[in-house]
């Protein structure tokens, strides 16, 4: 599963850039949203499959959809369509674990009988390690064909607080639920906040082949199969381990970008995405003895 999950989350920055030359962000994210919510009310009702039996539930799932779907996917859209390239935007959010790592961990400093909880020093030092890789490659890319901007970053450094919230708001409030009732939850609340701010855009869709195929395979792979394992992954695992494969993304998108759209992978864009994966890894690592419960 986490193989599998890595692989199909980093192609939704693929698709992204793949989509939107054929239609505005938000538009594209709402119709997305829509089509998800019938694939699943439609195998809900196949398998009849439970829904959440309280308000409380049905609050915290719209919370994480409003997050994790509206917010995130809403962010890295808009940043891509301003111009900031798949692999980038990969990097940027793929500083989730280091977030996530560092939160889990300042909650837990509070507990005086688990001094291990507390921020070490060698976590400091990854998050060094992983900024100071992040600047490398923004660094280069910055007024570059407009790739990083104050527009994109700003869209971009949403995303990841957006998603990282919205991992650690359902580990710590999403009770275990059916995973089909709960995207299509999240799905509404998405759509809910979305669909009126697509209603602002002025561009027209290309009803093309690229942009149906960008379509189907964000709502069959990204929504149906990625949503889902990330959701199971979470509802499993503690929320340190998980958002740790995330770090696997980012080169995986580079490579794929490479291959598909010939997005340059320099030097600098190496060695500062090994030093982000390097600072990641020494967070999580650190953090890991924290989240054992």
């Amino acid at each position: 599963m986490p193989a599998v999950f890595v692989v199909i989350w980093s192609t939704g920055f693929i698709v992204a850039k793949y989509g939107l030359p054929y239609a505005p962000p938000l538009t594209f994210l709402a119709i997305r949203y829509f089509l998800s919510i019938v694939c699943f009310l439609a195998w809900i009702v196949l398998a009849r499959a439970a829904w959440p039996r309280t308000r409380a539930q049905w609050g915290h799932l719209a919370v994480t959809g409003l997050l994790m779907h509206a917010g995130y996917l809403g962010g890295i859209w808009s940043a891509m369509k301003a111009g900031m390239g798949s692999g980038l935007t990969a990097l940027i959010v793929g500083l989730q674990p280091v977030l996530t790592a560092l939160w889990v961990s300042w909650m837990s400093s509070g507990d005086a009988g688990n001094a291990q909880a507390r921020v070490s020093p060698r976590q400091w030092a990854g998050l060094a390690f992983g900024l100071g890789g992040l600047l490398l490659v923004v660094s280069r890319k910055f007024g570059v064909g407009q790739e990083v901007s104050a527009l994109t970053l700003a869209c971009t450094v949403f995303a990841l607080f957006c998603i990282t919230a919205g991992t650690l708001y359902q580990k710590r409030f999403v009770q275990p639920t059916d995973v089909r009732t709960a995207n299509a939850i999240q799905l509404a609340a998405a759509l809910v906040v979305t669909l009126p701010l697509a209603l602002f855009e002025t561009e027209a869709i290309n009803w093309n082949v690229h942009f149906l195929g960008a379509m189907a395979w964000s709502v069959l792979a990204l929504t149906l199969g990625g949503s889902s394992l990330l959701y199971l992954l979470i509802q499993r695992g503690a929320a340190t381990a998980v958002t740790s494969l995330l770090y696997l993304v980012p080169p995986t998108t580079a490579l794929m970008a490479w291959a598909l759209f010939g997005e340059s992978i320099t030097t600098a864009t190496i060695l500062g995405t090994a030093l982000t994966a390097l600072g990641v890894s020494l967070v999580v690592r650190a953090a890991k003895p924290t989240t054992a419960a």
